[in-house]
């Protein structure tokens, strides 16, 4: 195990007393008292029409396809500088993923590009606000509303972000958010959808509860309920709520302690960075962006590989990220080939995230910025 891994999760808040107090209530399933508190701080906060918690924000996107009811023969424009979960939602329901390359400066879908994708059979775009960092969602809606396709943000790295003073999530139709190991706020594994169009909220309860109406029995508004549309089983379970409720009640604490790492990250490697050609993140003046992540660009790909071992000799663990996906392995099938997606290509093979985490403290940070000014290219 490195000493400094890249990754570690950490309690912030209540977590163990909300745990302790929904098993000793005997309110282990999902959908009850930390959930309704998850679902109603998200709203009240972020002012999305509904938000309900999933077990996963994979499966937040599997039921975006299903609202959206995806077909065999439908397309989806999405980034191929993304994680798996983002085309697989859909192409699980017969869609063919289309890839979008990114933009060179933030690394998000690029608009630019967006037009060019687009025929008959598109049904939908998701951008990916990478790093907690805003697509270009004017743009984009404006696109997409020219067109008549829906809009999915995928915010799995941008809760509490902002694209021109909105919430990250609440510009879309629909939105995913993750709250993965990895994330800012986490339960270790959850998700959640939002709901920024309302003729989506009754079908989203019921391809919640596997197809069945039982939102609207436990609320009292009807005697019984029967199983009435597709449907799986995405609920999350109340003790991951409780975990999530715990560090939602400090999200602006949690923000806080990210944002300090990321401006010392980002002013101490500055002149390291000028003097060796490494790039690093650009925000553009009208996001703020979530502090999910701290990257580099290096050089080249030779140059990424050597600075990794650098690094792990020292028991630093820093991780490259996205491999394209349009030259996926299972992407062959539609046809995707170097030079698709020129930017994701090169950035893919030069991108280096260091280590950050909540927990992180002054001292261990300084251990990292010294091992990176220490290398030399």
């Amino acid at each position: 195990m490195p000493s400094i891994p890249f990754n570690r999760s950490s309690l912030e808040g209540r977590e163990l007393e909300y745990i302790f107090q929904t098993i000793t209530i005997g309110q282990i399933a999902g959908d009850q008292t930390f959930s309704k508190k998850c679902h109603r701080m998200l709203e009240e906060t972020l002012g999305v029409k509904k938000a309900l918690v999933t077990t996963s924000c994979t499966h937040a996107l599997e039921m975006s396809a299903m609202l959206l009811g995806i077909q065999p023969g439908d397309e989806v424009i999405v980034p191929s500088f993304t994680f798996v979960s983002t085309p697989n939602a859909f192409v699980l329901h017969g869609a063919k993923p289309v890839f979008c390359d990114v933009r060179p400066d933030t690394l998000n879908l690029d608009e630019t590009k967006l037009e060019a994708l687009i025929t008959p059979r598109t049904k939908a775009i998701v951008p990916v606000h990478y790093a907690g960092v805003g697509c270009e969602m004017d743009a984009i809606t404006e696109i997409a509303k020219r067109h008549g396709l829906a809009v999915i943000e995928d915010n799995a790295h941008g809760l509490f972000g902002k694209y021109r003073g909105r919430w990250l999530g609440t510009i879309g139709g629909l939105a995913t958010q993750s709250f993965h190991e990895t994330k800012n706020i986490t339960c270790g594994e959850g998700g959640a959808l939002l709901i920024n169009d309302e003729r989506y909220m009754e079908r989203a309860e019921i391809i919640r509860e596997k197809g069945t109406n039982r939102a609207r029995f436990f609320r009292g508004q009807i005697d019984k309920y029967s199983w009435c549309d597709v449907g799986s089983s995405y609920v999350m379970s109340d003790v991951l709520a409780a975990f999530l409720f715990a560090q939602l009640d400090v999200w602006p604490f949690i923000q806080v302690k990210r944002q300090t790492l990321w401006m010392r990250y980002h002013h101490e490697l500055r002149d390291w960075c000028q003097a060796n050609g490494v790039r690093q993140p650009i925000i553009p003046s009208h996001c703020e962006q979530a502090y999910h992540m701290y990257y580099l660009l290096l050089p080249s790909l030779d140059a990424r590989t050597r600075f990794i071992a650098h690094l792990k000799s020292l028991g630093i663990l820093a991780v490259f990220h996205y491999l394209p996906l349009h030259l996926s392995e299972y992407a062959k099938q539609w046809g995707g080939k170097l030079g698709d997606c020129p930017v994701t290509e090169d950035v893919s093979d030069r991108l280096l995230r260091l280590p950050f985490f909540n927990s992180m403290t002054p001292e261990t940070q300084g251990q990292v910025i010294q091992a990176v000014t220490d290398f030399v290219l």
